[in-house]
């Protein structure tokens, strides 16, 4: 806790939100999820897996109207165990593949689990005990149990072509057009499973899930910034996600950019990535606009802010390539606690692209480019 007070000691708005945060009394949505779980263990033991996978996104789950915060627990639970299974590296590449394609019928088979995962998968222990997931999986209404059935098709036969070789180039996903893919099966349906949810509830509109392209947007933002944050951690892994097209413009191997004598390449390419993200930033913007329940909307926008807030971070930052960056947990809170109407989002996403665009170097190649796509999106925040 000490190092996160001292990473925010030149911020004093950053240690007002975490003195607000650690001594804030719990919501009313958290007291009525407390009084629940103590009275049903099984999905206690689901909220337990929650915040062992992920206690970011958790709690963003638990602020949410009580139906709808159980449905998009499981949904987040189901896809962490495809996930993990896409993930494992040790895995046999037709197991594999037969689990993607067929996840979302394993979903409903009571008493199923799996213990195949290589023992230093991180979320293995999740799969070990899937049962607990599928029990409450199979208490959910229809129209929930369907959405994400659905979602988990689609997106399990996504991840097995790419497994297999389709849009890929070897180890490498070859085109933008394949990234773009690629972050529509594992990022881009999970915003299509979201709002369907969200219109299942009666919380949003139908109209809002009938617009699958803003769907989209919302998942490619995280998942593309997501991407370029995580490069080292992947590159350790055996994991390729850049786009040849992209990064095999400044080097001849996706390692060079760890080596000092590509500091320029790495540089430039970085920026061109962030470039690349930059495009759906105004359908993020829209989207978040169209929302009209405060739960639904403080749970969509807190990661947009985050992603933005984290585009900023690696954009013309090199340590990228040296280990994984994350913006301060200090930051991180204040985002938060700011994150409550599309006022507050607006200028939060000023605020980032505004440092991008003051960061931008005029000797970058793309540097015409980056101010044109920052304009596009100062004008849409405008």
């Amino acid at each position: 806790m000490l190092q996160v007070i001292l990473s925010s000691i030149t911020k004093p708005e950053e240690l007002a939100a975490l003195y607000k945060y650690k001594f804030a009394p719990k919501s009313d949505a958290q007291l009525r999820l407390n009084q629940t779980l103590a009275k049903d263990e099984a999905k206690k033991r689901c909220y337990e897996f929650l915040n062992m996978t992920s206690r970011s996104f958790a709690a963003v789950i638990m602020e949410l109207d009580d139906e709808l915060r159980d449905a998009i627990c499981l949904f987040y639970l189901v896809l962490r165990g495809l996930d993990t299974i896409e993930d494992d590296m040790t895995l046999d590449l037709d197991r594999k593949v037969e689990l993607l394609r067929s996840f979302h019928e394993v979903i409903y088979k009571e008493g199923w689990t799996f213990n195949e995962n290589g023992p230093n998968e991180k979320d293995r222990e999740l799969l070990v005990h899937f049962d607990v997931v599928i029990n409450e999986f199979n208490r959910l209404k229809p129209e929930f149990r369907q959405v994400i059935a659905n979602i988990t098709d689609l997106m399990g036969n996504g991840m097995a072509d790419y497994a297999v070789g389709e849009h890929r180039q070897n180890t490498a996903i070859a085109t933008i057009k394949d990234f773009d893919l690629y972050c529509h099966y594992v990022a881009g349906l999970v915003g299509h499973g979201l709002s369907d949810l969200f219109a299942a509830s009666g919380l949003e509109s139908s109209e809002l899930a009938e617009d699958k392209a803003l769907s989209n947007s919302m998942g490619l933002f995280l998942q593309k910034t997501n991407i370029i944050r995580d490069y080292r951690e992947d590159l350790d892994e055996g994991r390729q996600f850049w786009p040849q097209e992209i990064w095999g413009k400044y080097v001849t191997n996706f390692s060079d950019f760890t080596k000092p004598e590509y500091e320029v390449q790495a540089r430039q390419c970085i920026n061109d990535m962030v470039l690349n993200v930059l495009n759906d930033v105004p359908k993020v913007l829209t989207y978040l606009s169209k929302l009209r329940n405060q739960s639904v909307f403080n749970f969509c926008a807190i990661p947009q802010v985050m992603a933005i807030a984290t585009l900023s971070l690696v954009f013309n930052n090199l340590d990228v390539y040296q280990r994984n960056i994350k913006i301060r947990k200090g930051e991180a809170v204040h985002l938060i606690m700011e994150s409550t109407s599309m006022d507050n989002v607006i200028s939060i996403f000023r605020r980032y692209v505004f440092d991008i665009s003051r960061r931008n170097d005029p000797k970058d190649p793309k540097f015409m480019e980056i101010s044109m796509s920052i304009s596009r999106v100062s004008t849409g925040i405008e």
